[in-house]
């Protein structure tokens, strides 16, 4: 897969790189020893952690999809790339979801200006105001199927070096391998740490569950499509300052009941920000 980058600052190696028997050898070793390690509970924060330790990023996050268009974060190197993950889902948009999409790289070495903030400009805005200025996501997985995403945000902008885009490249192909690794973990009753692993892959997995679960309700309380119930999400969570999760929550445990509007028909994309009305009990 070539990378998407709109501003053409960045391009896979097209020959054996001097340094590339080193940049592999530097990731294996790591993610070696952090599969290795025993500390089973701490392995999500471990493994975004090892990917701002390879590369010159100030942070990561990883997400989990659950379809084309619903994710949940599953580990993120510190607040700011959390919440960088989390305005991307809302939004349904930005480098994130773009990347999932297409199952290819999209790389944004300037989010402040140029092609990048015109193409993502809610997004953009938001990032920026985040204190985050280039964004580098990568699809997990292989061929046209991705289960996520690795997203590696810097506080400055401008692109990766060849050979930093390289390493990142090396990093997804072990966090994927990582990730699918500790769920086969999980599902094993013989594994001596089943039972910890179980718990924060089955806590990676909830908030998705939770979202499809509300677009279901929605669905049925407004007589939409699935793609409708979710721009109503949204749009609600974007419109009030929340997350699609947080709203999601509130749906379900029915503190929230959004009403229907004008532009609530069963087929049709509804718009972000045209959020309707909703009722709290």
């Amino acid at each position: 897969m070539r990378p998407e980058n709109r501003d053409g600052g960045n391009g896979m190696p097209g020959r054996a790189h001097p340094f590339e028997a080193e940049d592999r050898r530097r990731v294996t070793e790591a993610f070696s020893l952090l599969t290795a390690s025993a500390r089973v509970r701490r392995a999500p924060d471990l493994l975004c952690r090892a990917c701002v330790d390879l590369l010159p990023v100030s942070g990561a996050s990883i997400s989990i999809s659950g379809s084309s268009t619903v994710q949940a974060l599953w580990c993120a190197s510190d607040d700011t790339a959390a919440r960088l993950a989390e305005a991307q889902y809302t939004l349904g948009d930005g480098p994130c979801q773009s990347a999932l999409a297409r199952a290819a790289p999209v790389l944004a070495p300037d989010l402040t200006a140029g092609p990048d903030a015109r193409r993502w400009p809610v997004f953009a805005h938001q990032a920026v105001e985040l204190g985050v200025r280039a964004v580098f996501s990568l699809p997990l997985g292989a061929g046209a199927l991705a289960l996520g995403t690795l997203d590696l945000y810097r506080d400055t902008a401008g692109p990766l070096s060849v050979r930093d885009l390289r390493i990142a490249l090396l990093v997804r192909d072990a966090v994927t391998f990582a990730v699918l690794s500790l769920e086969a973990a999980s599902s094993d009753a013989e594994s001596a740490d089943g039972s910890e692993v179980a718990s924060w892959v089955d806590a990676a997995h909830a908030d998705h569950v939770e979202v499809h679960q509300a677009v279901g309700m929605v669905m049925v309380q407004l007589g939409v499509d699935p793609d409708q119930a979710l721009d109503r999400l949204r749009a609600y969570a974007f419109a009030h300052g929340h997350t699609v999760t947080e709203v999601a929550q509130e749906i379900l445990a029915r503190t929230l009941r959004l009403r229907p509007t004008g532009d609530d028909r069963p087929k049709g994309r509804g718009r972000l920000g045209d959020e309707g009305d909703g009722e709290r009990s």
